[in-house]
Order: structure tokens, then sequence, then C-alpha cells
């Protein structure tokens, strides 16, 4: 299917029900699960990331980002680009164009912004995060921020919805604690966490 196609399938799945939580539970630990179980929720930080999808060879595609190590509860992680929603932005869409110029040099003025996914609340960091899909008709000349980008990672939609890609691994986390944690490995990276969670939904969207 080219790119057009998925677009317009996109669209008009974003016009439906989303997949849901029950769909992002199929890549959350049991520890994550176990953590909302017991714990409320108390002024969360908003914040918001994005799905930037664009040409890819010959697909769609879009593209993640690996943090530096900083001894923070998200280092060396792979996430979408994103961040915390600032007094002076002006909308949580606005907020996820703005860090994912910041991040990875993505021009807002040339992103359509198609849709969002559900929330997701992150226990550790107290965020509350809005996953935006967005679309640009060509593939952007990336610049990845080294304060905030180790390294930017492109992914096809064939990739993510490829089952073998999916399993479990055991994750070190930054207090040297081990966890089993259902993933996505691809291309040799593993994304987990937030984003696998939040890519779950997008990818049954994508069904």
């Amino acid at each position: 299917m080219d790119f057009e196609e998925v677009i317009a399938g996109i669209v008009k799945r974003l016009a439906e029900p989303l997949p849901g939580r029950d769909s992002q539970n199929k890549m959350a630990s049991l520890r994550r699960i176990s953590a909302l179980a017991v714990n409320r929720v108390k002024k969360p930080i908003k914040s918001s990331v994005l799905i930037l999808l664009y040409p890819f060879y010959d697909e769609a595609g879009f593209v993640v980002i690996l943090r530096p190590d900083y001894g923070g509860v998200h280092s060396g992680q792979i996430s979408l680009p994103g961040g915390k929603f600032e007094d002076d932005d002006l909308s949580l869409s606005y907020t996820a164009l703005r860090e994912t110029k910041e991040e990875i040099g993505a021009k807002p003025e040339d992103i359509q912004i198609l849709g969002q996914l559900t929330d997701l609340y992150i226990p550790p960091s107290n965020f509350i995060v809005t996953p935006f899909i967005g679309v640009t008709p060509l593939r952007p000349k990336f610049v990845a921020d080294p304060t905030e980008v180790a390294k930017i990672i492109e992914i096809r939609l064939s990739e993510l919805l490829n089952k073998d890609n999916m399993t479990m691994r055991s994750i070190k986390l930054p207090l040297g604690i081990r966890m089993k944690v259902p993933c996505w490995v691809i291309n040799q990276e593993i994304i987990w966490g937030a984003t696998a969670i939040i890519l779950s939904e997008f990818q049954e969207l994508l069904k």
C-alpha cells in the first residue's frame, strides 16, 4: 500500500472510536499495571509526543529517538519526539510540534496533525502524555539536538506491524533493577515502556 493510501486509511480510522487502553495494555509491564492499580494520579504534568509519518523508501515510516544517558528515569530509553507542555504553548499539539523541531529539526509548518491517540499516564515521571499523529509529504532533513537526542531511529510501518518483532526482554532500570517487559525489537533497537504502549495503540489503529 502506498503512502497516500496509508495516510487516507489513518484519517478514516481516526474518525472512529480509538482502540484505547485495552490496546495500550498489550505492551504494558506487570509493574506498570500494578502501580496504576494502587497509586492515585496527583496533578500530573501535561506533555505530548508526535508520531511523525513521512515517505520512507517505498512505504510510510516514522521516527523515534534514543535519549542520552543522564541518570533520570527515562535515561537511555527510546521515545517519540515530544516533551513537557510549557505555559506559553498554544496547545498540546503545539507542544509536540515545538519539541519535535527542537529535538530532530522537523519543521512545524511542514507537518499536518491528523489526530491524537489515547492519553497515557507515566507513573515514574508523573507525566500525562497526549500522543499526536502528524504527516509531512517529504522525509524531513533530521538534525539531532545532542543534549536531548543520542540517536535518530527511522522505522517502517511494516516493521511495527510485523508480529515477529514483538517479544519479551529483560531490561535494566536506572536503579539497577532488572525487569522483564514486552517490547519491539526493530533493527536491534529495543522499544519498551511508554513508547511501546503508545505504539501498541497505533499498531491496533493501523490494522
